[in-house]
């Protein structure tokens, strides 16, 4: 009997994780759809097909070809590759209010990204590399100073909150020094998609392909990290190394979409959360969930951001603080209790 219990259980579980990663994919499918349609010109589904297709010559071509798709696919990649960098920090720190944004990640990969965008406007094709090297030592300082015979949750978030005010004020400095140029970046430390083209489709893709495709397999570092560095040791990891190869991933996902989407919160918080309470904690599933979830909630949320509101277009990032500040209080309440 317990044999069957186990079995039925199991296959119930690979039937839900199915239907979770199939609705997702649909849904993010038909909401790329809505996000290229929606908005003041009002524009067909035929248009779409025609324009994939290759016709140019469709009343709407500018504005679908040139503004919504890679508007779309922006959203789509970067909220993709926040949520993985929330997915892979929750595991290797065992944490669930582990984020990119929360714990300084983004902050950093911001104020690096905004010093090349001020300083050195000629060389923007240069600031996913620099929006990297920030997020990689944002992440490495706040795990140096949270770790104590292993990370301690409260201290990690204090020493995000510290080195997110420290990147703060530089991003500040920086916008003090530099007010002449400091108009082109208002959009982007607001956090959103306006005026994304296919130049900034072009500099996030070959990242989060490279991301991605690492994060998802890395499934079997993140489980075995779950048990225990001990247990993780017998298992034949080496803890250290995985440690450092997966600090490396998170702040190559975070800073490539920081890169084009500018500072956005929250995504890497909410949406892994949300998908291990529904496919469970196994990185085999939750990965790619996180991944498709991730991308359909930053396109639906800016998407709603600039549509609700028309013809006045609010940065999906506030929209986003709006939505996910209350479920980090949720979360820290539930936590210190």
């Amino acid at each position: 009997m317990a044999v069957f219990s186990t079995a039925a259980y199991e296959d119930t579980r690979a039937r839900v994780r199915g239907s979770v990663m199939l609705t997702g994919s649909l849904l993010l499918i038909l909401l790329m759809a809505a996000g290229i349609t929606a908005g003041t010109a009002e524009v067909s589904m035929q248009e779409i097909v025609d324009i994939a297709m290759g016709a140019i010559h469709t009343e709407n071509y500018t504005i679908i070809y040139h503004l919504r798709m890679p508007r779309v696919l922006c959203g789509a990649l970067s909220g993709a590759n926040l949520a993985l960098a929330g997915c892979i920090l929750q595991g290797m720190l065992r944490n669930p209010l582990a984020d990119p944004g929360i714990i300084g990640v983004t902050a950093g990969a911001g104020l690096a990204a905004m010093a090349l965008m001020l300083v050195a406007p000629e060389l923007t094709s240069l600031v996913p590399f620099a929006a990297f090297g920030g997020a990689l030592a944002a992440v490495t300082a706040v795990f140096l100073l949270a770790w104590d015979h292993g990370v301690h949750p409260l201290r990690m978030i204090l020493a995000g909150v510290a080195l997110a005010a420290f990147f703060g004020g530089g991003q500040t400095a920086l916008s003090v020094f530099y007010a002449e140029r400091i108009q082109g970046t208002v959009t982007w430390l607001a956090g959103g998609f306006g005026g994304a083209g296919w130049q900034h489709v072009r500099m996030i893709l070959p990242y989060s392909l490279v991301g991605i495709f690492a994060a998802l397999c890395s499934y079997r570092r993140l489980n075995a990290l779950q048990l225990g560095d001990e247990v993780a040791s017998s298992l034949g990891i080496d803890v250290q190394k995985s440690r450092v190869f997966l600090i490396i991933l998170s702040a190559l996902l975070a800073g490539s979409a920081v890169s084009v989407a500018g500072l956005l919160g929250f995504v890497g918080l909410i949406v892994p959360h949300i998908m291990r309470l529904t496919v469970g904690s196994d990185f085999e599933f939750l990965l790619p969930a996180s991944a498709i979830f991730g991308a359909l909630l930053l396109v639906g949320a800016d998407t709603a951001a600039r549509t609700i509101f028309n013809p006045i277009e609010v940065p999906v990032g506030i929209f986003l603080s709006f939505l996910g500040a209350p479920f980090f209080l949720y979360l820290l309440k539930r936590r210190l209790r």
